[in-house]
Order: C-alpha cells, then structure tokens, then sequence
C-alpha cells in the first residue's frame, strides 16, 4: 500500500527498469513500405512462374504461355451478353400483427430479365484451351469420360446463393479432376486433368443449372463468372503439376 509521495521515487544511484509495455518499429515507415512492395512483386514473380510452368505441362506452348496467362487474368472482368431471358420471382411481404391477430399479405410477383454472359477468363479461354488440348492430344474418351465425372460431382455440390450466383467449392473442380486424370491416364496425367477439370466445373456448375436462373435474382449470370472462376483457374495450376 501507498503510504506517501516520495514512495515511487528512485533510489539514489538506481536507474528506472525499461518499461517493456512501450512497443516501437525499429525501421521507417517508408522503408516497411518498401519492403512489402517488393514482397508482393516477389510473390507476383512466384505466381507467373508457377503459372507459366504448369501451362507447358499441360501441353500449351511456352510462346503462347504468357498471352494464355495474360487473357486469363485480365479476361476474368470480362462478360460478353449472349442471350436475355425472362424472369419472374415471387416475393412473400412479412405477416402483420394487428390486435393481437397474424395477416398474411398476399404474394406479388415480380417479373423482370436476366442476361446470361459468358466470361472471357472463366469460360471462353478455358474452352479454347480445351478444345485445342482435346484436338491436340488425341485423348477422346478418357478427356470425355473425366469431364463427365468432374460435372456430375461439381453439380451435386453446386450451390445457388440468391443475388450472388453459382458457388463451387473453388479446390473440387481441380482435385477431382487431378485424381480422375492419374486413374484414366497416368503418364499424361496434366492434360486430361486439364480438360476435364476446366469443362467440368462449367458443365456442372454454370450449363447444368441455366434453367435455375430465375432462382439467382440478379440481372446478369455469368458463366464461368465469379463463383466458378476460382476452380477453373486451379485447374490449370494443379494440373501441370501433375508432371
């Protein structure tokens, strides 16, 4: 207990002990800055390689690698408008309570459209790069069959948010797809899992559930948009280290 003024003074001859509550950065402001700009280009640098090596196992070319990644990544803000389809959702008010009794108000219906886009990066790269795969490599039925596997499960786990999209689990698509392509074809293994992966998710997620539009309620559905981009993308990098 305190007992006067002079109790927290220093003893002569004896130095305060370092507070170590006070917490200080030992570098500038500028300098962290600094640095964690060139984290992030290291990262960057990390990435690009990544992507450019998985790209030539899977079978593109190395002069194509970059174009491919660039369209990829810039495409994906991307939608190209296919086709307007109408639609109609119902919309239930909240019961009011009024002395102590429910009403229900009746139901209104709302009827608009929705335009169905497809995405540069997610869907229409992909494809291209399927279908060139699919011609090039000569591997019809185990390229088919995988794409079919990848659909079906994809599909099973695809889920409709209201006024976001189609959602897929982003690490299904490409880890189906990579266990499917080492069964059907081991020593080949990048290319079918490529196919079948990229093809899949979009078959199974987005194509499948076209008719369920009217259940997303937004004005635009993307194939290959958002909610699918993430597998699609993955596929590829799991793909081509498959080698």
């Amino acid at each position: 207990m305190l007992d006067g003024p002079d109790q927290g003074a220093d003893p002569p001859g004896e130095r305060r002990p370092y507070n170590q509550g006070v917490i200080y950065f030992p570098l500038a402001l500028p300098v962290l800055l600094l640095l964690s700009l060139l984290l992030v280009g290291l990262v960057v640098l990390v990435e690009l390689k990544v992507l450019a090596y998985a790209y030539r196992k899977i079978g593109v070319r190395p002069r194509y690698v970059f174009a491919v990644m660039l369209l990829t990544l810039l495409g994906s803000q991307v939608n190209i408008p296919l086709y307007s389809m109408p639609v109609q959702r119902i919309v239930r008010p909240p019961a009011s309570a009024m002395y102590g009794w429910a009403y229900g108000m009746p139901e209104v219906i709302h009827k608009g459209a929705t335009v169905v886009a497809v995405n540069v990066g997610g869907a229409l790269i992909p494809t291209l790069i399927s279908l060139y795969l699919f011609a090039r490599m000569r591997m019809y039925g185990r390229m088919l069959i995988g794409t079919a596997v990848v659909a079906l499960v994809v599909h099973q786990l695809a889920t409709i948010v209201p006024g976001a999209g189609i959602v897929v689990p982003m690490l299904v698509p490409p880890l189906v797809a990579a266990g499917v392509a080492l069964l059907l074809s081991y020593r080949r293994a990048p290319p079918v899992a490529y196919v079948s992966g990229s093809m899949g998710a979009l078959i199974g997620a987005d194509i499948m559930n076209l008719p369920r539009v009217a259940e997303i309620g937004t004005a635009v559905v993307s194939i290959g948009g958002a909610g699918t981009f993430d597998g699609v993308f993955l596929t590829g990098i799991i793909a081509g280290l498959l080698a």
